[in-house]
């Protein structure tokens, strides 16, 4: 008689797990015809204050813990030395999907190709240089303080 539960719960588990994804596999095949590009949000009037705050949490609030790790301590190091010229420039890279920058960083260019626009980019060179770790610490996000993100007044 015991047996016949167990048997009749495992019955009732595995057709629940079939329902639960209406019969379909659970890990479908990606489909490479669709294609979602959302363009981005053309800011005007920031200061560069605000700009490095906005760039501060786009950095650390990718979506992934390999692009969240590599861009905040990225941000942490350089943004409040860049010129507004590298601000731009490290704006527009974040436009870029979140894997996309990670194998771009990491020079995993067969998984995603480098496109000509990033050839010559100083800003990725610089996260590449960053993404290699030589000090081979283990890497944490970096704690957030106003000095982050807010260039001293003069």
């Amino acid at each position: 008689m015991l047996r016949s539960s167990t048997l009749s719960k495992r019955s009732f588990a595995r057709s629940a797990l079939n329902l639960a994804n209406n019969g379909k596999p659970q890990n479908p095949p990606i489909d490479t015809t669709i294609e979602l590009k959302i363009a981005p949000i053309v800011r005007t009037g920031e200061t560069a204050d605000i700009k490095r705050a906005r760039l501060v949490y786009q950095s650390r609030k990718r979506g992934i813990l390999e692009s969240d790790l590599l861009l905040s301590r990225f941000a942490k190091k350089y943004l409040n030395k860049m010129t507004h010229e590298e601000l731009d420039e490290y704006d527009k890279l974040l436009d870029e999907a979140d894997w996309d920058i990670y194998y771009w960083a990491t020079k995993n260019f067969d998984v995603t190709p480098l496109p000509d626009k990033w050839k010559d980019s100083k800003i990725l060179k610089l996260l590449q240089e960053e993404a290699e770790n030589k000090e081979r610490v283990i890497l944490r996000m970096p704690e957030l303080d106003e000095s982050d993100f807010l260039k001293p007044k003069d």
